[in-house]
């Protein structure tokens, strides 16, 4: 069996390990337990269908529901950050009867539904993106964001080998704070080396000093762009970053979108050949970005999976089944992540972008 064998193999089982414990009395919140037979009413509100991270989760959703025995019901926000949409789709969700809600929260704003959603009795698991507080639903099945960050943020002190990094950061938002957002950013940092002080939210880090991970040396933070964790905005912000420092030699961000904007932005500057982009998804596409050197690192994350096993886990609950846990040491449930790269680097565990292209997004 092969180590990427035996990953997925590890992970699965710890997955359904997870969902077996922690026995229930009952249905979601005190609703009426359904029979063996009947149909289980299931919402998916993803942030937003323009990104195909979110329509993986739709697909995987819509693949499982026939087995688990689900009215699957799918809502999206019109872009990311758009919490109006995913209210909509929670009162709908709460008119129709819907035994639970999954969800990718574009916001706190969505929090006061949520409640509302699961006061009337319905199972709320938010999916990626951990809900500030955390409590705020039922349970989270997410990547471990921060460890992601880490895992590029490592990878990419071991490639400078002792150079100075000057970083710019793709962020998600600059007016409002969300979970996925400080976390990847945040890990990045502590891979590399560097204190973020502050960790409620980015940019708290010292503009200027020395990064311990790898050999170690200076660095200098250019400035936190947002991008919306597209690609249009990673083009965007790169420039901005680019016209206050041309000498960027480390692109960190958010995701793949918004890395292959700024190399757009790179590469009409002249300058994608002397820049380490790192990124978090590992979905086909970005694992492809990494086989032609566009991106020199990602961590992959497993979208496909948070749906499945959420919708089942919704299912199995509304049946008077057991409620899932979270993992040991986290406030979620963690779906794995994993370091995809060709430039392999000393001690740092990674797939190849030929691995990763078969278990991209967990398909």
């Amino acid at each position: 069996m092969t180590r990427r064998t035996k990953l997925i193999a590890a992970t699965s089982l710890a997955a359904v390990a997870a969902l077996s414990l922690a026995a229930c009395s009952g249905g979601a919140s005190g609703a009426s337990t359904a029979g063996a037979n009947d149909k289980v009413g299931v919402t998916l509100i993803v942030k937003t269908t323009s990104n195909p991270y979110f329509v993986s989760m739709e697909d995987a959703a819509k693949k499982d529901a026939q087995s688990a025995n689900v009215s699957l019901t799918l809502a999206a926000g019109k872009k990311d950050g758009d919490t109006d949409s995913q209210i909509q789709a929670i009162e709908n969700a709460i008119s129709r009867g819907d035994k639970g809600i999954l969800i990718t929260p574009n916001g706190d704003a969505v929090n006061n539904e949520i409640a509302k959603a699961r006061k009337a009795g319905l199972y709320v698991i938010a999916l990626d993106t951990v809900p500030t507080p955390p409590d705020t639903v039922d349970i989270t099945f997410a990547t471990d964001n921060f460890a992601a960050g880490e895992l590029i943020g490592k990878w990419t002190a071991a490639k400078l080998d002792g150079k100075k990094a000057t970083i710019a950061m793709l962020d998600l938002f600059s007016d409002q704070i969300v979970s996925v957002d400080t976390n990847r950013d945040q890990g990045f940092l502590k891979g590399l080396g560097i204190t973020v002080p502050d960790k409620s939210k980015n940019g708290s880090e010292a503009p200027t000093g020395t990064y311990t991970g790898g050999k170690g040396g200076d660095y200098q933070v250019v400035g936190h762009q947002p991008t919306q964790g597209a690609e249009d905005g990673g083009r965007s912000a790169m420039e901005t970053l680019l016209s206050k420092n041309p000498d960027i030699n480390v692109v960190y961000t958010i995701n793949e979108p918004a890395a292959y904007g700024a190399y757009q932005a790179l590469k009409a500057a002249g300058k994608e050949k002397d820049v380490i982009i790192v990124s978090i998804d590992g979905g086909c596409t970005g694992v492809g970005y990494v086989k032609d050197g566009v991106i020199g690192a990602t961590s992959q994350q497993y979208p496909s999976k948070m749906a499945s096993l959420g919708m089942e886990a919704i299912a199995k609950i509304a049946r008077g089944g057991a409620k899932p846990q979270t993992t040991e040491g986290l406030n979620f449930f963690s779906t794995g992540q994993q370091l995809v790269t060709d430039q392999q680097m000393a001690g740092l565990d990674s797939l190849t972008s030929a691995q990763a292209s078969s278990t991209c997004w967990g398909k």
